[in-house]
């Protein structure tokens, strides 16, 4: 008995013997496994470590995204009168969405999940790491904050440290794919007050926000940079930056 192309339902062609009894029973019953599948709820395979994906049985198409950790925002350093020293903000993730017959994907894939980007203390953050799904997608984490330091200069030193993460890519192409955003720069607006640059947000988290005489603030949610920190004159401790948010990889599967 032959049966549909993509469903497998079976039906008699004028070739075959009459047997409606067991046409009507092998076609409701092949419609009812249908039916019990589409109404199987999506399998969710969240990681913000490293871990194992597994594709699930009868899996059909699938949604994926992620966002590489965020840069850590930079400290300031102790300072003398009429100086100031600030940091600018960590840049955020690197992220991508990308969709597909899950057949495009293997039985198991490794997840990668790269480290937070740190706030420096009173010093230049650290980058965030780079996250992977197997290779099939990946992403680079957000730029580090950089740092000045005591001194009458009244920006911020570099603006491509602060850089969101680009780069990214895989041996599928994602659908969406978007660099990161890079933090902003710290300033100094007299002799005694300077505030630093906050941190750059991503899709599924909000920057840091800069210090103003005191630490810059942690990044929020998933692949956003930390704030810098600053120090106004005659300050007699150093900041710290905050940290960059974690990576996230989250993967659909439809049934």
């Amino acid at each position: 008995m032959a049966v549909t192309p993509i469903y497998g339902i079976p039906y008699q062609t004028l070739l075959d013997a009459p047997n409606g009894p067991d046409l009507g029973e092998d076609g409701f019953l092949a419609v009812e496994t249908i039916l019990a599948r589409l109404d199987t709820p999506d399998d969710v395979q969240q990681f913000t470590v490293g871990g194992t994906w597994n594709k699930p049985t009868n899996a059909k198409s699938y949604l994926a995204y992620g966002v590489a950790p965020g840069g850590g925002g930079a400290g300031a350093a102790t300072t003398a009168a009429g100086q100031w020293s600030m940091g600018d903000g960590g840049g955020s993730g690197e992220f991508f969405i990308a969709w597909g017959p899950a057949s495009l994907l293997p039985a198991s894939v490794a997840v990668t999940i790269g480290a937070v980007g740190a706030g420096g203390v009173g010093a230049q953050g650290t980058a965030g790491g780079s996250i992977s799904f197997g290779g099939i997608y990946t992403a680079n984490g957000g730029g580090a904050g950089a740092f000045r330091a005591a001194g009458t200069s009244n920006l911020g030193p570099n603006t491509t440290l602060r850089a969101g993460g680009t780069g990214g890519g895989g041996t599928l192409t994602a659908q969406i794919r978007s660099n990161g955003r890079p933090g902003t720069v710290g300033m100094g607006f007299s002799s005694v007050f300077a505030v630093g640059g906050d941190g750059g947000s991503s899709p599924w988290g909000a920057g840091g926000v800069a210090g103003a005489g005191g630490n810059g603030a942690a990044g929020s949610g998933y692949g956003s940079g930390g704030g810098g920190a600053a120090n106004g004159a005659s300050a007699g401790v150093a900041r710290n930056g905050g940290n960059g948010s974690g990576g996230l990889i989250v993967v659909h599967i439809y049934f």
